[in-house]
Order: C-alpha cells, then structure tokens, then sequence
C-alpha cells in the first residue's frame, strides 16, 4: 500500500479510530498497530508476509537465547551469527543471488570460459533492506548488553512490522521504537497536528516536487541525443530534487503517520542540500541508514581511532556496502565508491566542522556540495556505468563547446524545486517548514497559518504531478 493511494486515505483514519478506541487496553491496541502493518504490507504481495514474520521470529528467539546464555560467550556469539546468517542470508538470495552469478558469468565469458550460472529470479520483498537491518540492530544491541530482550511478542513483531516506516524506513532502534511500543500511549492533540502538518509537507515534497521532477527527468533520460547541454544539466538537478523530494517525502510522511499514534520516530533528513562539507551531507541524508553503518560496522572495525589507513580501508568498505545495501547493480557501488573518496579526500586534507545553520556568505561552499552530490546522482540514476558515462561525456562536451540551447524539459519541475529550496532555507533553524514561529511573526495569527495549510493542499491536488512509485521502495 502506498501512502500516496486511495486506499491508504480510506486505510489511515480507520486504524487511527480503532487504535485510540482502544486506549485504555494497551496490549489490544499493540495487536491493532501489528495488524494494520500486516495488512499494509501485505497489500502489494501476502506472499512476502511469511518473510518478515520469520524475519521476526527469528530476532525474537535470538534475543530471548542470547539472555539465556548470557553467562557463555561461546553460546551466544553462536546465537548472534545464527542470527544474522538467516537474516542475511534470506535478503542476499532475493537481492543479490543473481546478480552475482551474472555477473561471475559475465567475467568467466570474459575469459573464454561459457558457463551456464543458474539464478533463482525471485521477485525483490518491498522494504526488505530496512525491516532486516532492524532487526538485526535489535540482536546486536542484546549481544552487546545494551538493551534487555522483551518477552512480549506481538510489541516486538509491531516494532519490526510498524507500518508508517516499514518499507522505507527510516530504519529504527530497537532502544528507540520498542519502549515507546511497550509504553502506555495517551492521545495528544498537539501531537496528532505536529503529525498532520508533517504529513502535509511530505504529501508536497513527494506529489508535487518528486513526482513533477520524475516526469521531465524521465524524458530526458530517454533523449539525451537530442537534448542540450542546459536541459542534460537540469535533468542532473531535477533528478537530486526528485531523489530528495520522493525519500524525505516519505520519511515526512511516516514521521507524522507515526506522530498520529502517539509515536516518534527518528528524523531521516535534515535538509541535505544546505551541506558544507560532504561529511555533513552523511550526517544529514538517510541519517538513519549511515548512523546504522557506523554504529555496526565502521566503529567495531576500528572506525578512526587506529591510523590513517585503516581509516580508509573502513570508509571504502562502509560506502561500497552502503552503496550495494541500494541495489544489486554496479553502478550503486561505484556510487558510494565515489562518496568514499570525496569523504576521503576531505577528511586527508582536513575538513571544518559546522554546527551552526547555513548562511549566505557561505553559497559558493553549498553550491559544491550539491554539484559533487548531483554528479553522484547521476551514476546512481543509470542503468549502468556505460550509461553513466555516456550522460556525463554529453554534458560535459555541451559545456566546452557552450552548446546550450534552450531548456526542452523540465521548467515547471525546476519552479518547483525553486519553491521547496527557498521555503526549507527560510525555515531551516525550524524542525520542518511548517512549523510557524509565534512571536511577532505574521503566523502567529491562526488565520494566516491555516490560509497556508489550506493553499498547500489545493497545490498538491492540482499541480501533483504523474503518480511515481517511490524510489527507495526497490531497496
């Protein structure tokens, strides 16, 4: 199910209703929270239930073995890899069995050798990267003593299943998510607005940003011969704001879905594209993914703390998985091959720290993020790396012989993108755009605020653009 669907509008207020009926049973309305995300899942294909509730099961019983064998290292580092082999190994056979074996075919043929590699040709789970890291975050952390196992099945099968992040996250703790699913829940008003005004905000970002941006970059992908140097490098920025847009929409959108049930999630984006430094652009985009990384693999391999190069060895090997974690293609490893060595480069020739927001006098700094980020974008759009290439050589030969030409695709997605840029850089010390400051500012009057809520759902309704399918849905 989508949250851009009739049938999430229709599904939404139905389980809002039954969930608070039921407030003052809360173990009722945790059986209510796991099959709302049953049915929400389950909506694209049934089939792929039984994965996630083995998913769950498995972390389940690993927890409450791990606690059992706390006093024997052995035992439970058995339980632990156990664990995270099943895990693994049931996302590897869906997302990369074949891809491998194509592509070990594809080097034998290379040498002369003809093999016939066999491939299972399974149809990829939605979201089955971010319910597996999940549960593998909340394994890890009883392993290492952080949090205790729960004996209560259905809040931890709600907390891998809870269906506003369940397919593309943001990827939750276990120390985060669980307690509050465990916890007593009280209906909150401010609450149920603060998600409804995020709701709104990634309906825009989604509908109207992202889906108008997909139409234009679509067709300039599928004529690049015929389009000029301008119009290639505006499908380059279309396609960062339509990336941008679709992901932080969606994180948007679960983060107020989640708000409505009296439940907080962790923030996903912040603001990305005001970026100084590419070690800020990971601090800011798909937060909960990179945190992830660095928690569970960067640090226990060493992180920093023992000399330049494994520094760099732990970079490299954190952004090619990151990258592989994306897609079983090679141009997703080459895309985080490249984000490696601009960290790498910037950290080797020392790097500045930010901790303020953003200023004017610091434009030409943002401008050369975004170019760097919009480039990678580039290779993470392709088919392949052939293709990669071939859009950029384009570019970039346009550029040399300034071959610009007029703009053929893409003015009203770029007016858009003007729109969600300046909105988010005037409201970018605030939690989201629409959070209204209530001192002398103009919206302190209620009147005002709601004439720009209600504008904003009129742009959606009539200036949405093409339905598209959320990107990070494949991952």
């Amino acid at each position: 199910m989508s949250f851009v669907s009739l049938s999430f509008l229709v599904f939404l207020p139905i389980v809002f209703m039954t969930y608070w009926l039921l407030h003052r049973w809360h173990k009722w309305q945790n059986v209510c929270l796991l099959t709302a995300s049953y049915v929400f899942y389950g909506w694209w294909d049934w089939r792929f239930l039984g994965l996630i509730i083995l998913t769950s099961l498995s972390s389940f019983s690993s927890g409450l073995l791990l606690d059992r064998f706390s006093q024997s290292q052995g035992r439970t580092r058995l339980v632990l890899w156990c664990n995270i082999l099943l895990n693994i190994g049931i996302l590897s056979a869906f997302k990369y069995f074949d891809f491998f074996t194509d592509s070990l075919a594809s080097l034998l043929a290379h040498a002369g050798i003809s093999l016939d590699m066999p491939t299972l040709g399974l149809i990829l789970p939605v979201g089955i990267s971010f319910y597996t890291f999940q549960s593998l975050s909340y394994t890890i952390d009883v392993y290492r003593g952080q949090i205790r196992p729960t004996t209560d099945i259905f809040s931890f099968c709600a907390f891998v299943a809870f269906f506003p992040q369940l397919v593309a996250g943001p990827i939750e703790r276990a120390s985060s998510l669980l307690p509050q699913i465990q916890a007593p829940r009280h209906f909150s008003y401010d609450e149920a607005t603060e998600g409804l005004r995020r709701i709104l905000w990634g309906f825009f970002k989604k509908m109207v940003v992202a889906d108008n941006c997909a139409l234009a970059v679509n067709q300039i992908w599928n004529s690049q011969a015929d389009c000029s140097s301008l119009t290639l490098l505006a499908g380059m920025v279309l396609f960062s704001f339509q990336i941008y847009g679709d992901f932080s929409g969606y994180s948007d959108i679960a983060v107020g879905t989640a708000r409505l049930f009296g439940i907080r999630l962790t923030e996903n984006f912040r603001l990305p594209y005001f970026s100084r430094s590419m070690a800020e652009f990971w601090r800011r985009w798909h937060i909960s993914l990179m945190s992830w990384f660095r928690d569970y693999l960067y640090i226990p391999l060493g992180g920093s703390r023992k000399g330049t190069m494994l520094m760099v060895r732990n970079t490299l090997i954190v952004f090619l998985l990151s990258g592989l974690w994306h897609g079983a293609n090679w141009t997703f490893m080459v895309w985080g091959l490249y984000h490696a060595c601009l960290l790498l480069a910037e950290r080797l020739i020392g790097r500045r720290h930010f901790s303020d927001a953003p200023s004017w006098r610091q434009l030409p700094r943002l401008l050369l993020i975004f170019v760097l980020v919009s480039v990678g974008w580039v290779i993470f759009r392709a088919d392949s790396l052939p293709a990669a290439l071939h859009y950029m050589q384009q570019t970039v030969q346009g550029i040399m012989s300034f071959s610009f030409g007029g703009l053929s695709y893409g003015l009203q997605a770029l007016l858009w993108c003007v729109v969600l840029v300046v909105v988010e850089w005037m409201q970018r010390r605030c939690a989201h755009p629409l959070v209204f400051s209530t001192g002398i500012s103009v919206f302190r009057f209620r009147v005002v605020r709601w004439t720009v809520y209600y504008l904003l759902l009129l742009v959606i309704i009539f200036a949405h653009g093409e339905e598209q399918t959320f990107i990070y849905f494949q991952f």
